[in-house]
């Protein structure tokens, strides 16, 4: 059985993993993963494992997709809504 019951085979610790929220700290460790995975994916071309590339690049569009899912959550939370001043009118009291 998988933790929480879920359908992910991943244990939520996969960055592959749609139900992954990455904390924001962490967005660090994204940039070395992905990083990491695009060094794997050169090797694996100049090593002919053609079987490794494409779980490679499955596993490096999720981390970029994290790592744009930070950063889209960073440019919500710095945005300023101006929901501007209430006006009131006589009788509106």
């Amino acid at each position: 059985m998988r933790a929480f019951d879920t359908q992910c085979i991943h244990e939520h610790a996969c960055i592959r993993c749609s139900l992954l929220r990455p904390e924001p700290a962490q967005r660090h460790r994204l940039i070395e993963i992905r990083d990491n995975l695009v060094a794997r994916i050169i090797e694996a071309e100049r090593e002919g494992w053609l079987g490794e590339i494409e779980g490679l690049q499955v596993s490096l569009a999720g981390a970029e997709g994290k790592i744009a899912q930070l950063d889209t959550e960073d440019a919500r939370r710095s945005m300023t809504v101006d929901l501007g001043i209430p006006v009131f009118r006589a009788g509106d009291q």
